[in-house]
């Protein structure tokens, strides 16, 4: 079967997995773990192959272009597939992360009014208790063995399109997924992307990396092998939990790594800190890796240092900047990190983001804590605002709690600025230094204190994994309160040796002018942290626990 592609008037990223289909018809697309160091595979021609038999027998079922599917399929072969499929079926593909916690995850999933979902059979068991709060839910497919629910199996549905002729009709301007943010500030946002949006996306990863097809990617964020498929990457998709990063297993990473010569790897920081722990500890090297990328928090300089010294000489490690509404924004590499801007980080400046990708615009304006109504002049070099962006990677709206949309998003003409909610300035080089969440600012009486400024000054304490700074009390004249996460093996186990590295960090606080002020230290076992990376801090959390042990 061959799908029809009119590529002159069609914007879909499918038309990219057409062309590297015809291209390369016989190499690896996806690489899925089966346990022991077994594997399954898929490739291009079959991946393109199977997507169209899906795509049309999603089309037999009744499916219409700009429905919306939740697609709650774990990562592998079938994930990739589906994904693809949709996009060609001119549906709009709903997803969100399974691990944000099953309240936020049903309202999620019913503030999006779903046409149907796409899922494995314990997400089906729940749709059918809660099928009251999605009335409009008529597509059901099963990723596995059906039970009472009604629908279709996944191998049914290619069997139903087995032969249909189909065509990708889809624009730049329509609906092609709505993605929910972590809710790492508040309760996850439905953000609409369109096709036009998934396509620039990728050019701009593509050509900034020079990323070529041909290469092989160990994916550790699902996502970013869907952009694979699009660039002619293998993926290969590693044994590990994907919503809990933090908890990989290094020596199966390092197995699939050497497995499949894997060239280039995306994860989280909280993936690369015990990945790079483990080798560090047990002289491992990184065989073969020439990229590694990084992004959903701020990597610390001593894990991009730590990784550095595992990788071969000239591989390098980039940490590309954006959220979900506008991704990619800028990036930096690890040697541009570690050769000038650590010591700055180090000393209360802020983290250096990089440069911006050429299809940004971007300024920093005045911090408002409101909605802006028409876009600001920006403040001079140097100084402190927050940071809005445009540009064809930039996503236009909210479609759940549409409310936000007000305080996201500035209208300039025909132009929409996303506001990235993240505080900074620009250098001289137009690199921007991120300081933290404007939500996250603490207010004191005399002073405004920056999350990322201050934290960055304890971090360097030997002891200390990571800390987060947390106001209480009056919103005009907050409390500032650290809150210190040790490394396991350095947890004080008892009062005397929590006060010593209190008093330690007391030291390192009145060292600096950025720190001055801060005179209450809480010591926790583990800070809590977003679903997606395990890395984002929830900080709204910890100032309300912090709030009941300050007196």
């Amino acid at each position: 079967m061959t799908t029809t592609l009119a590529e002159q008037q069609v914007t879909n990223v499918a038309l990219r997995l057409a062309q590297h289909a015809r291209q390369r018809p016989a190499q690896i697309a996806v690489v899925e773990p089966q346990g022991r160091r077994r594997y399954r595979t898929i490739t291009f021609g079959e991946l393109h192959a199977d997507s169209d038999r899906i795509a049309a027998g999603l089309l037999a079922r009744g499916v219409r272009a700009g429905d919306r599917l939740v697609l709650l399929v774990r990562p592998g072969i079938d994930f990739v597939s589906l994904v693809f499929a949709l996009f060609k079926s001119g549906a709009v593909t709903v997803l969100v992360d399974p691990g944000m916690g099953r309240r936020n995850l049903l309202g999620c999933l019913s503030e999006v009014e779903p046409d149907g979902f796409v899922a494995i059979p314990a997400v089906h068991a729940v749709r059918m208790l809660k099928r009251h709060r999605f009335p409009k839910s008529r597509i059901h497919v099963t990723a596995g063995r059906r039970l009472f629910w009604g629908g279709c199996t996944l191998n049914q549905l290619r069997t139903a399109g087995e032969g249909l002729p189909l065509s990708v009709s889809t624009r730049s301007d329509e609906a092609a997924a709505i993605i929910f943010t972590t809710g790492s500030t508040g309760v996850p946002k439905g953000v609409l992307y369109k096709h036009g949006n998934f396509e620039h996306q990728i050019s701009e990863i593509q050509n900034h990396y020079s990323i070529k097809p041909g290469a092989v990617d160990l994916a550790g964020f699902p996502l970013f092998g869907l952009f694979n498929s699009g660039m002619g990457v293998t993926t290969v998709v590693p044994e590990m939990d994907a919503t809990r990063p933090a908890d990989v297993d290094p020596k199966k990473i390092l197995s699939a790594l050497c497995d499949w010569q894997v060239t280039q790897s995306f994860g989280s920081p909280a993936l690369w800190n015990r990945v790079g722990r483990y080798c560090e500890a047990e002289g491992v090297k990184i065989p073969g890796v020439e990229n590694i990328f990084s992004a959903g928090a701020p990597v610390p300089g001593r894990v991009l240092a730590m990784l550095k010294r595992s990788l071969p000489t000239a591989a390098e490690i980039h940490t590309p900047y954006g959220a979900t509404e506008a991704l990619p924004v800028a990036s930096i590499s690890a040697s541009e990190v570690l050769g000038e801007t650590q010591d700055k980080t180090d000393q209360g400046a802020g983290v250096c983001v990089g440069r911006r990708f050429p299809a940004i615009c971007w300024r920093v304006v005045p911090i408002v804590d409101g909605p802006i109504d028409s876009l600001p002049e920006g403040v001079p070099t140097g100084t402190i605002g927050e940071l809005v962006v445009s540009g064809p990677v930039v996503t236009d709206a909210y479609v759940t709690r549409v409310e936000a949309n007000r305080l996201g998003k500035i209208v300039d003409g025909k132009t929409r600025w996303h506001r990235m909610g993240d505080v900074g300035y620009l250098d001289e080089q137009d690199r921007f230094w991120f300081c933290g969440r404007l939500s996250h600012r603490v207010r004191c009486e005399r002073e405004t204190l920056y999350t990322i400024c201050t934290e960055a000054v304890f971090n360097t304490h030997p002891s200390v994994y990571r800390t987060a700074l947390v106001g209480i009390g009056r919103t005009d004249a907050q409390r500032p309160v650290l809150v210190v996460e040790p490394f396991a093996e350095a947890f004080p186990r008892s009062r005397r040796a929590r006060n010593a590295l209190v008093d330690a960090l007391r030291i390192v606080g009145e060292s600096n002018p950025h720190t001055r002020t801060i005179e209450d230290f809480l010591i926790r076992k583990k800070l809590p942290v977003d679903i997606r990376h395990n890395a984002k801090i929830f900080r709204e959390k910890l100032a309300c626990w912090a709030a009941r042990r300050i007196v």
